[in-house]
């Protein structure tokens, strides 16, 4: 083996071509011969990217817009959540998240105390944050 190598060395010494090179006719110069990965001669010989790689550093910044949105869209909607609980008034009629539907018949900062049946006067105490929904707002707001 070593010969072979030893042989293709002086071979190339003789007729001034290296091994990634094609020998030249007279008057012709010498053609590079580059290999399909991507070699040769103006390579460092350390070792190539993945292939994806590249392809990584494009989604980040779609990766940082989605988060960004998200994020708005979240505080967007704590913001709505927070003036419809707070809009909350005695006479309004409101949806559980329980599916109760009934009339406000008292409303302390964190509880909503509600009456769901008029004909035997039932209340039904809530924290607040389970209301979802105002149906129909108090007749006598002012």
């Amino acid at each position: 083996m070593t010969d072979f190598i030893q042989s293709d060395f002086l071979l190339a010494m003789q007729t001034g071509t290296t091994s990634g090179s094609a020998p030249a006719l007279p008057g012709e110069a010498a053609a590079q011969i580059v290999p399909a990965d991507g070699g040769g001669a103006g390579t460092t010989g350390g070792t190539a990217a993945a292939p994806g790689f590249d392809l990584f550093w494009i989604f980040i910044p779609i990766l940082v817009v989605m988060i960004l949105f998200s994020f708005m869209g979240q505080r967007k909607e704590r913001k709505r959540r927070q003036q419809l609980l707070s809009s909350i008034e005695k006479h309004d009629k409101v949806q559980t998240s329980g599916g109760i539907i009934g009339h406000v018949v008292e409303v302390k900062p964190d509880t909503v105390t509600l009456k769901v049946d008029e004909g035997s006067n039932i209340r039904i105490t809530f924290a607040k944050n389970y209301v979802t929904e105002v149906l129909e707002k108090s007749s006598s707001s002012s």
